[in-house]
Protein backbone atom coordinates (compact mmCIF):
# COMPACT_ATOMS: atom_id res chain seq x y z
CA UNK A 1 0.00 0.00 0.00
CA UNK A 2 1.58 3.27 -1.42
CA UNK A 3 2.57 5.09 2.00
CA UNK A 4 0.25 8.39 1.30
CA UNK A 5 -3.24 5.68 2.26
CA UNK A 6 -0.72 4.25 5.09
CA UNK A 7 -0.74 7.50 6.91
CA UNK A 8 -4.57 8.12 6.08
CA UNK A 9 -5.21 4.63 7.66
CA UNK A 10 -3.18 5.64 10.83
CA UNK A 11 -5.01 9.27 11.07
CA UNK A 12 -8.23 7.32 10.52
CA UNK A 13 -7.63 4.38 13.16
CA UNK A 14 -6.86 7.76 15.85
CA UNK A 15 -10.54 9.03 14.94
CA UNK A 16 -11.44 5.57 15.91
CA UNK A 17 -9.86 5.66 18.86
CA UNK A 18 -11.16 8.81 20.07
CA UNK A 19 -14.43 8.64 19.64
CA UNK A 20 -14.31 4.71 21.28
CA UNK A 21 -15.74 5.90 24.76
CA UNK A 22 -17.71 8.63 23.91
CA UNK A 23 -21.43 8.73 24.15
CA UNK A 24 -24.02 9.40 21.23
CA UNK A 25 -24.80 13.02 23.07
CA UNK A 26 -20.49 13.36 23.32
CA UNK A 27 -20.21 12.77 19.81
CA UNK A 28 -23.20 15.30 18.45
CA UNK A 29 -22.28 18.25 21.46
CA UNK A 30 -21.15 21.13 20.29
CA UNK A 31 -19.31 23.23 22.91
CA UNK A 32 -19.30 26.75 23.55
CA UNK A 33 -16.75 28.54 21.03
CA UNK A 34 -17.06 25.93 18.31
CA UNK A 35 -19.19 25.95 15.59
CA UNK A 36 -19.27 22.05 14.72
CA UNK A 37 -18.94 18.85 17.07
CA UNK A 38 -16.67 15.33 16.53
CA UNK A 39 -18.89 13.80 14.60
CA UNK A 40 -19.30 16.10 11.98
CA UNK A 41 -15.49 16.52 11.55
CA UNK A 42 -15.12 13.09 11.07
CA UNK A 43 -17.86 12.65 8.17
CA UNK A 44 -16.58 15.98 6.33
CA UNK A 45 -13.11 14.30 6.32
CA UNK A 46 -14.68 11.28 4.77
CA UNK A 47 -16.94 13.52 2.27
CA UNK A 48 -13.62 15.63 1.30
CA UNK A 49 -11.79 12.66 0.97
CA UNK A 50 -14.27 11.38 -1.57
CA UNK A 51 -14.66 14.61 -3.18
CA UNK A 52 -10.93 14.91 -3.68
CA UNK A 53 -10.05 11.85 -5.06
CA UNK A 54 -13.18 10.45 -6.74
CA UNK A 55 -15.34 13.74 -7.17
CA UNK A 56 -12.13 15.98 -9.07
CA UNK A 57 -11.71 12.20 -11.29
CA UNK A 58 -14.43 11.92 -12.51
CA UNK A 59 -15.85 8.72 -10.14
CA UNK A 60 -18.81 8.03 -8.26
CA UNK A 61 -18.47 8.79 -4.63
CA UNK A 62 -19.26 6.29 -1.74
CA UNK A 63 -21.38 8.26 -0.02
CA UNK A 64 -25.32 9.60 -0.64
CA UNK A 65 -25.55 12.74 -2.35
CA UNK A 66 -27.53 13.56 0.77
CA UNK A 67 -24.22 13.28 2.98
CA UNK A 68 -21.93 15.10 0.73
CA UNK A 69 -24.25 18.38 0.79
CA UNK A 70 -24.60 17.77 4.48
CA UNK A 71 -21.54 17.51 5.36
CA UNK A 72 -19.18 19.48 2.62
CA UNK A 73 -16.96 22.61 2.64
CA UNK A 74 -18.93 25.36 4.49
CA UNK A 75 -21.43 23.30 6.23
CA UNK A 76 -22.56 22.78 9.88
CA UNK A 77 -24.25 20.06 11.81
CA UNK A 78 -27.67 20.58 11.11
CA UNK A 79 -29.04 17.91 13.62
CA UNK A 80 -28.01 15.23 15.53
CA UNK A 81 -27.16 11.55 14.85
CA UNK A 82 -28.28 8.31 16.01
CA UNK A 83 -26.33 5.66 17.32
CA UNK A 84 -27.02 3.76 14.34
CA UNK A 85 -26.59 6.14 12.16
CA UNK A 86 -22.60 7.07 14.12
CA UNK A 87 -22.09 3.48 13.44
CA UNK A 88 -22.78 3.17 10.12
CA UNK A 89 -20.36 6.22 9.12
CA UNK A 90 -17.54 4.53 11.43
CA UNK A 91 -17.75 1.10 9.88
CA UNK A 92 -17.29 2.90 6.73
CA UNK A 93 -13.49 4.35 8.21
CA UNK A 94 -11.20 2.28 6.80
CA UNK A 95 -12.61 0.59 4.90
CA UNK A 96 -13.32 3.69 2.28
CA UNK A 97 -9.59 4.40 2.69
CA UNK A 98 -8.55 0.62 1.59
CA UNK A 99 -10.61 0.52 -1.21
CA UNK A 100 -9.31 4.39 -2.42
CA UNK A 101 -6.07 2.83 -1.91
CA UNK A 102 -7.14 -0.37 -4.10
CA UNK A 103 -8.53 2.16 -7.01
CA UNK A 104 -5.66 4.21 -7.12
CA UNK A 105 -3.13 1.18 -7.28
CA UNK A 106 -5.42 0.27 -10.55
CA UNK A 107 -5.22 3.41 -12.37
CA UNK A 108 -9.07 4.55 -11.60
CA UNK A 109 -8.26 8.12 -11.41
CA UNK A 110 -6.28 9.05 -14.76
CA UNK A 111 -9.27 11.48 -15.49
CA UNK A 112 -7.98 13.97 -13.05
CA UNK A 113 -9.67 17.35 -13.30
CA UNK A 114 -7.09 20.37 -11.81
CA UNK A 115 -8.90 22.35 -9.28
CA UNK A 116 -7.52 24.98 -7.10
CA UNK A 117 -9.07 24.91 -3.19
CA UNK A 118 -10.75 27.72 -1.32
CA UNK A 119 -7.38 27.65 0.46
CA UNK A 120 -5.61 27.86 -2.22
CA UNK A 121 -4.07 24.68 -2.72
CA UNK A 122 -3.55 23.68 -6.56
CA UNK A 123 -4.02 20.10 -7.22
CA UNK A 124 -3.24 19.18 -10.37
CA UNK A 125 -2.84 15.00 -10.04
CA UNK A 126 -4.83 12.51 -7.93
CA UNK A 127 -1.07 12.49 -5.97
CA UNK A 128 -1.72 16.06 -4.79
CA UNK A 129 -5.20 15.24 -3.70
CA UNK A 130 -3.95 12.64 -1.57
CA UNK A 131 -1.57 14.88 0.41
CA UNK A 132 -3.65 17.44 0.94
CA UNK A 133 -6.17 14.69 2.25
CA UNK A 134 -3.62 13.80 4.95
CA UNK A 135 -3.36 17.40 6.02
CA UNK A 136 -7.00 18.14 5.38
CA UNK A 137 -7.29 14.89 7.92
CA UNK A 138 -5.00 15.88 10.48
CA UNK A 139 -6.33 19.51 10.96
CA UNK A 140 -9.91 18.30 11.39
CA UNK A 141 -8.26 15.29 13.78
CA UNK A 142 -6.95 18.01 16.03
CA UNK A 143 -9.91 19.72 16.08
CA UNK A 144 -11.45 16.46 17.23
CA UNK A 145 -9.24 16.23 19.66
CA UNK A 146 -10.23 19.93 21.10
CA UNK A 147 -13.83 18.94 20.86
CA UNK A 148 -12.98 15.97 23.27
CA UNK A 149 -11.70 17.46 25.68
CA UNK A 150 -14.33 20.39 25.64
CA UNK A 151 -17.38 17.57 25.91
CA UNK A 152 -15.70 15.43 28.62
Amino acid sequence: MDQRFEHLITTRKHFISLIENLSTEQLNKIPDGFSNNIIWNIIHCMVTQQGLMYGLAGKEQLLSKETILQYKHGTRPERDLSDKEISDFKNQLLPMIETASKDYESGSFTDFKEYTTSTGYELTSIEDSISLVNIHEGIHLGYSMALRKAVL
